[in-house]
């Protein structure tokens, strides 16, 4: 039994197939709200092996850990975890360094709006690096429309005055510190990865966790060592350029056409927060 959240069953694998054709197919995949409702899976079906697909950056590490000690307490071994958590500063780097930004004329990417429910796990102090080292504003904002809009003016404001500095917009929820308590959940169950492929930007260095020794019983990759082979990106999708702040993705040919929320071809159109599917739903609305 396969179990993970709903935005994975429509992404597309090496074939073309997806987890939801996969379950047409006969699999047994199951779409859950949360690794407890895999492991309430588990409980109730102790002779069948149920593996939880973890994705996800650090806003849901801390739940698939908490997860797994759970397992390990509960002696629940036919519980697994394949876990894909990715990490949101190694990313950022990523963006920075990559060689379309860094060349003459490029288009400039200004600053970054820090996504508030990774930065209440993680704190404001991650993203000081950037304004340091890269002169790159931060301001950390929450998901409402007016903290949005709060927020991008503030990083406007630190833009046209030459400050790059991290600001919290998110102050009702967001520290600098972050949450103890969850960071502390990660540590114990994760290590980082050296190398992680992601869709759209390609292979970066520890960007990305995998359950350390100590919980090898829960870890689907040592139980199953199957071979993944790398899963190229579409030919013709934009997706990295617009992870780049490079491209809108209007500006994807298959943007609406081939590529839709129904049939993902890109990561940007995966989940209703990505760029492309936002765009996609929004894209006629007016004030």
């Amino acid at each position: 039994m396969l179990c993970t959240f709903g935005d994975v069953l429509r992404v597309p694998g090496a074939k073309g197939r997806s987890l939801l054709s996969a379950k047409a197919s006969g699999a047994d995949v199951r779409m859950v709200y949360s690794p407890m409702d895999a492991l309430r899976f588990a409980e109730r079906n102790p002779d069948r092996t149920v593996v939880f697909f973890a994705v996800g950056f650090e806003t849901t590490a801390p739940t698939t850990a908490f997860a797994v000690v759970y397992a390990r307490e509960h002696r629940l071994s036919n519980f697994l975890v394949h876990c894909n958590h990715v990490l949101t500063p190694s990313a950022i780097q990523n963006i920075l360094e990559s060689p379309e930004l860094r060349k003459w004329g490029a288009p400039s990417l200004d600053g970054f709006l820090g996504p508030s429910h990774v930065s209440a796990i993680i704190g404001s102090h991650p993203y000081e690096f950037f304004a340091e080292e890269y002169r790159r504003p931060v301001v950390i904002t929450g998901f409402e429309p007016i903290d949005v809009l709060q927020a991008v003016g503030m990083l406007v404001c630190q833009i046209n005055e030459g400050r790059a500095e991290v600001e919290n917009q998110y102050t009702r929820v967001v520290t600098r510190d972050g949450n103890r308590a969850a960071q502390a959940v990660v540590a114990e169950v994760f290590e980082l990865r050296k190398l992680f492929e992601w869709r759209g930007l390609g292979p970066i260095p520890y960007s990305a966790l995998r359950l350390k020794a100590a919980f090898a019983d829960f870890d689907a990759e040592k139980r199953y060592p199957i071979p993944v082979p790398p899963v190229p990106d579409h030919p013709a999708c934009a997706c990295g350029a617009i992870l780049r702040g490079l491209k809108q993705p209007t500006d994807c040919r298959l943007f609406g056409k081939a590529c839709s929320p129904e049939r993902p071809l890109g990561s940007c159109m995966v989940s209703s927060e990505g760029a492309c599917a936002a765009y996609y739903n929004y894209r006629g609305a007016t004030l």
